[in-house]
């Protein structure tokens, strides 16, 4: 598996865009894992409802808006992943600069085109 992903915002709901990432991901075989607001499975993947220690994230693709990720710049964080995508609507300069004091790059880009387009 290369580029382990955390979906951050995962959705149960077959319409929402961190829905359609998860299937893509595990249609690319890419390892992924995913926190959520309800325990579930999307695709043979599990929504996690509390945060886990999940270890050698390479990237972390956001689906919660600005004021959702407060909560979660520590975990993000102490993940150490090597990316950060923030996804159309998640776009947030005041986490960009705590990232950046981590050395942990991020991108604003929209996860679906970067798999589609074979530049995830």
């Amino acid at each position: 598996m290369k580029k382990k992903t955390l979906v951050m915002g995962a959705s149960l709901n077959p319409g929402r865009y961190s829905n359609f990432a998860i299937q893509k991901l595990v249609g690319q075989n890419i390892e992924t894992v995913a926190f959520g607001s309800r325990e579930g499975r999307v695709a043979g993947v599990e929504i996690e409802e509390s945060l886990k220690p999940f270890k050698d994230i390479h990237t972390v693709t956001l689906y919660l808006n600005p004021d959702n990720q407060k909560p979660f710049y520590d975990y993000i964080i102490g993940l150490k992943p090597k990316r950060v995508i923030f996804n159309p609507g998640t776009e947030n300069p005041e986490f960009y600069v705590l990232l950046k004091k981590e050395g942990i790059n991020f991108e604003v880009a929209c996860s679906l085109v970067l798999l589609s387009s074979n530049q995830y």
